[in-house]
């Protein structure tokens, strides 16, 4: 078997991302629909990591600082999250997840994850199975380079 060619993946991995990341999308129930992909990363990051500024949330995600204030500013007006001055430093503001935040992360993943599970379920053998898992460690570390 030859050697995979790392221009190839590099094609296809974001393709079968893009078509991944939209079905699991269309299997929120259609009151989520009304946020993205973004907010909702960007929500359930704050609610695992707790507290954090902007520009942390942009690095963090890889965005710009500006593209993660309008994702921000999104989740606040919809009261999802808070912000309250940083007691270590006044000038920052410590971004929080709301009640009203928790519900919807906590809603949406089950969802999405049963729909996911189901189909892994159904479709894929235990090979499979256990490729996906150490795709899933690597496109992490893909992430985090």
């Amino acid at each position: 078997m030859t050697e995979p060619d790392p221009r190839e993946v590099a094609r296809r991995l974001p393709q079968a991302m893009v078509r991944l990341r939209a079905r699991l999308r269309a299997e929120s129930t259609p009151r989520d629909m009304r946020w993205t992909w973004s907010q909702l990363t960007t929500l359930s990051r704050i609610a695992t990591e707790g507290p954090t500024t902007v520009s942390a949330l942009a690095n963090a995600e890889h965005v710009r600082p500006q593209s993660m204030a309008d994702t921000v500013a999104a989740l606040r007006r919809d009261g999802l999250v808070a912000g309250k001055p940083d007691p270590t430093d006044g000038r920052k503001t410590l971004m929080s997840i709301t009640a009203s935040g928790r519900k919807l992360v906590s809603s949406i993943g089950p969802i999405r994850e049963a729909w996911l599970e189901a189909a892994i379920d159904q479709q894929l053998t235990p090979t499979d199975c256990r490729t996906l898992l150490k795709a899933a460690g690597i496109m992490e570390r893909l992430a985090d380079c």
